[in-house]
């Protein structure tokens, strides 16, 4: 088309891509893989790791080559103000879809601990013994205020760091947002750490589900659930920074255009903030208080 007759707005109008549909694709490979993965499927053995890997390969692969086709975008301009805006909207709307993904175990959990009672009254005996207590009789909780508080203060001190980092890339002190961003990563990595211990005692120790423990599966489900989401989350938001401080070292980013380290920094509060509500509640308030690992 000539430049004349080139429509001229403030939109950018995406040119075909191949990624959503190898992202999709890559995907349904991942969570069949995972299926087999964990009980057979197909006439594939169970423990049969090979087809997860492959479409999680392909999910590497779809976000490496989306991403960078993003970039691109922003470094040739398309990323106008309004463009911006379209973006700052679908990153707000995906933290809302988030926060009710959340909300679901949030509600499970708070059903199980507030409502036991109302099954108590069950004429089925062992209905009513499983559910006359919460915890459940027989589950060994952890210590709220061991693992659970320093992984507390580790996420509170990221979305410090975070917050500190951006601040320094809208001043310019693109040394300051490096080190700033690397701590974050750093702290990010070592949650995930003490989270992974922290499992590994629970599993070994039979904590939740101890033989002689009534119900007690519904805990350790609602359990594992809630806080191995999040930790998931956790996993997530820290590849994003470190895509972030990729492209910051690459000389990426500019006090005026940086929006894929804000979106970023967005992502890590909101994994602070449902955090803070999962030790509250499921770690203090409801979920009793018993030894410590180690």
């Amino acid at each position: 088309m000539a430049d004349h007759a080139a429509v001229k707005h403030d939109y950018h109008l995406v040119n075909p891509s191949p990624w959503p549909l190898v992202g999709s694709i890559a995907a349904t490979v991942m969570a069949i893989g995972l299926v087999i993965w964990m009980k057979g499927l197909f006439g594939v053995e169970k423990g049969t790791w090979y087809v997860f890997a492959a479409g999680a390969a392909g999910v590497l692969y779809t976000m490496f080559g989306w991403w960078s086709e993003v970039i691109k975008e922003a470094k040739h301009g398309d990323h106008t103000p309004v463009v911006s805006l379209g973006l700052r909207y679908g990153m707000i709307l995906f933290i809302a879809s988030e926060v009710m993904f959340f909300v679901a175990w949030f509600w499970m959990f708070f059903e199980m601990a507030l409502f036991h009672n109302v099954r108590a009254h069950s004429h089925i005996d062992e209905v009513a013994a499983a559910w006359k207590t919460w915890p459940p009789k027989g589950v060994e909780t952890l210590d709220p205020f061991h693992l659970p508080l320093v992984n507390t203060v580790i996420l509170l001190l990221s979305g410090t760091t975070v917050t500190w980092a951006h601040h320094a890339l809208q001043v310019g002190d693109r040394k300051a947002a490096k080190i700033g961003l690397l701590l974050t990563i750093l702290l990010g990595c070592s949650f995930t750490a003490i989270q992974a211990y922290e499992y590994n005692h629970i599993i070994t120790e039979h904590l939740f589900f101890s033989p002689d423990a009534q119900n007690s599966g519904l805990y350790g489900s609602s359990f594992f659930m809630a806080t191995g989401f999040h930790g998931f989350h956790v996993l997530i938001g820290t590849i994003f920074l470190t895509v972030c401080l990729l492209r910051l070292l690459g000389g990426g980013f500019t006090p005026k255009q940086h929006f894929g380290f804000e979106a970023a920094a967005w992502y890590w509060h909101f994994v602070d903030v449902v955090w803070l509500f999962l030790f509250a509640f499921i770690y203090v308030t409801f979920g009793g208080s018993g030894p410590h690992p180690g």
